[in-house]
């Protein structure tokens, strides 16, 4: 089965088990990952925004212009940012690695 790399804000890794066909943000709730997803994957927020480690980020599909509104509301935007809730799992993305920011903009609170 593939894996995942976490990386928390404070710097620890986590490596997860990470089945084919869930979103990231999916995966990091499945192994108890402190990844917010406060519009449980509908694309309505940017708190489940992730940092893409850059040797992986040309390797994802490309993010859609739905996508980028929503990271430009995301705390820490780098340019390898993504939001969890669109990258699916694959086998090409087996060992991927995702740093989570230091925080989150709720906007639905």
């Amino acid at each position: 089965m593939p894996k995942i790399t976490f990386i928390t804000a404070q710097g620890q890794e986590k490596h997860v088990e990470a089945p084919n066909g869930l979103s990231i943000l999916e995966i990091a709730h499945i192994h108890d990952v402190d990844l917010e997803g406060a519009c449980e994957g509908s694309l309505s927020c940017s708190t489940c925004h992730i940092i893409v480690e850059s040797s992986w980020f040309s390797k994802l599909t490309p993010a859609t212009e739905d996508e980028e509104d929503m990271l430009d509301l995301a705390f820490g935007l780098t340019h390898t940012s993504r939001l969890g809730c669109q990258i699916i799992m694959s086998d090409e993305l087996d060992g991927l690695v995702v740093t989570l920011p230091g925080a989150t903009r709720n906007m639905m609170v």
